[in-house]
């Protein structure tokens, strides 16, 4: 079967859907992948990736 188009054009809510609360610092973390060792800081470091809008923090632990 084929895929099926959008004809019409996303609104702006479509748009900005989940993105409003990362503009405004509220991310939603969660772990991407395994905790790595960090030779310069000398300490387990985890990765975090937001669902929303992909965006990367590391957390020391």
């Amino acid at each position: 079967m084929a895929d099926i188009l959008r004809f019409r054009k996303p609104t702006a809510a479509e748009r900005a859907k989940g993105n409003t609360l990362c503009r405004r610092g509220f991310h939603k973390w969660t772990v991407d992948g395994d905790t790595t060792f960090d030779s310069k800081q000398g300490r387990l470091v985890t990765r975090l990736r937001c669902e929303r809008c992909g965006a990367f923090k590391t957390q020391a632990q």
